[in-house]
């Protein structure tokens, strides 16, 4: 197959070209500085050796190879988190490690398939010049399967000699690329280089027990959340033990507070994480992103529950009256934090907006709920009409649940409605963002048709032909010396058929 080098000087747009190929094509791109969760075992990563790893023995292994039974002074079986290739974590190694298992890991993931776009972005920075033959070597190898486009800075002088083509950008004319000292619109050789087939992932449960054990068991988001309900619980014990009938309304308000803060660390979360889990699933870390993204949200609607359902039993602890020990009163306190987190929830793992404008937009439903839920308070006025919002909120039918507040409240459904009404508007978040989502996926899937018909105008093009025949010369080649020789040896086994 073929590699292709892109050069330039620093700032000409090197990695932009990258994004680009990886935007028409999504291949399989390994990043400069690609990010993997800190808190991932190197050895719990599925289907994946890192014995393979460079000098991988140099910290594993008692002895040194070959050393005559000396010790390895860099061995040290309590390491879990240090700056070696054998340690635990991911956050244990440095940003030339990451790469480097990174890059490691495509090779072995790729290494059943093959005429995939593998891009990679800097496979020398980072790294020690100890580390380039191998590095070279696996090119080398993986050249022989797949199509590979990188980025280099360093090391220019092996790249170039292994390459079989050459793309220079420049920072002066953008519009234009050199290859092979040849100039072309940019956009046509961007097309052109976007060839090759998608990696296809195995079938089977990898992925669900890889993400069982990273995201449930062993999550630092979890067991933060988990951790402080149990320090905000406690408070709240402490703070309303042995309340008063007639008080629900003040105990209520404080529980519910209480749960709304126990889930925030894990709200906040998500934002980087989904941001994390799509440059892994590029390195082929997992098999899909949207699975992962599917798996995370039924771990957060779960956390919830186990939050409020704690939150219930400490509200029953400090205040056993009917109206409080009640399932219904614990529906309505699920489905009052819902209304609150999903939005939160549904932007920081299905959209791709910043950390700051999620949270500022998931912070909209609890200024909402203040202001437009609590009407029922005697004397309260507000403009006419705008006050009906009050029945988007859970919170207001679970104000409606309270006999001591119920005779204050305006337009309470009947008690065998509270129910029905509080789940929801409890999803009334989520329905808002499924039709935001739906109105996306009509306008992407426009954008993608006018994007294919862009591209078949483009290969309609003569000079995109050439562009490209010109950068696969030697994968066609190689593809038509296979060819020869299977006729060839057809041939020959046709004059000299075996006995």
């Amino acid at each position: 197959m073929t590699l292709t080098v892109v050069v330039g000087s620093s700032g000409s747009g090197k990695t932009t070209f990258l994004n680009n190929v990886h935007d028409l094509h999504k291949c399989t791109y390994v990043r400069q500085y690609h990010t993997l969760r800190p808190y991932l075992p190197v050895c719990k990563i599925p289907a994946f050796d890192p014995t393979q790893l460079p000098y991988w023995k140099l910290y594993s292994e008692k002895t040194l190879v070959g050393g005559g039974g000396m010790k390895n002074v860099s061995y040290n079986p309590n390491v879990k988190i240090g700056g070696t290739l054998a340690g635990r974590f991911t956050a244990g190694l440095s940003g030339g490690q990451r790469k480097m298992m990174a890059f490691e890991l495509v090779r072995q993931r790729t290494s059943s398939q093959s005429d995939l776009l593998i891009v990679l972005d800097e496979p020398f920075a980072g790294v020690t010049d100890d580390f380039v033959p191998f590095i070279t070597a696996r090119l080398y190898e993986m050249q022989r399967k797949h199509n590979l486009v990188l980025v280099t800075n360093d090391h220019v002088d092996v790249l170039t000699k292994m390459a079989d083509s050459t793309i220079t950008v420049s920072a002066i004319d953008r519009s234009k690329v050199l290859i092979d000292g040849k100039s072309h619109e940019r956009e046509l050789a961007l097309h052109a280089l976007a060839k090759g087939e998608g990696f296809e992932p195995p079938t089977g449960s990898r992925d669900l027990s890889f993400f069982a054990r990273t995201e449930i068991f062993t999550s630092p988001q979890v067991i933060l959340s988990l951790g402080f309900t149990v320090f905000a619980m406690t408070l709240f014990l402490l703070s309303f033990w042995d309340s008063k009938p007639g008080q629900e309304a003040l105990v209520l308000v404080a529980i519910q507070i209480t749960g709304f803060f126990c889930f925030q660390p894990y709200i906040i979360a998500l934002t980087d994480w989904r941001n994390i889990v799509k440059e892994e699933a590029e390195a082929l870390m997992h098999s899909s992103v949207q699975s992962m993204l599917a798996l995370k949200s039924i771990v957060s609607l779960m956390l919830l529950v186990v939050i409020q359902s704690t939150a219930f039993g400490c509200l029953v602890a400090v205040l056993d009256t009917p109206v409080i020990n009640d399932i219904a009163t614990w529906i309505s306190m699920v489905f009052d934090l819902a209304s609150l987190a999903l939005p939160a929830i549904c932007l920081g793992l299905f959209s791709s907006l910043p950390l700051q404008i999620v949270q500022g937009i998931g912070l909209v439903p609890v200024l909402f709920m203040i202001m437009f839920s609590g009407t029922f308070s005697p004397g309260a006025g507000g403009v006419e009409g705008l006050k009906e919002l009050r029945f988007l909120f859970p919170r207001f039918y679970l104000w409606c649940r309270l006999p001591a507040v119920k005779d204050d409240m305006e337009g309470c459904p009947a008690d065998d409605e509270l129910v029905l009404y509080t789940i929801l508007s409890g999803c009334f978040g989520l329905f808002l963002f499924l039709v935001v989502q739906s109105v996306r996926a009509l306008v992407h899937r426009a954008r993608a048709d006018t994007e294919k018909l862009k591209h078949d105008e483009i290969a309609k093009r003569p000079e995109y032909q050439q562009i490209q025949i010109e950068l696969y010369k030697n994968a066609q080649n190689k593809s038509g010396r296979e060819m020869s020789g299977r006729e060839s040896l057809a041939a020959a086994t046709a004059l000299h058929p075996e006995p």
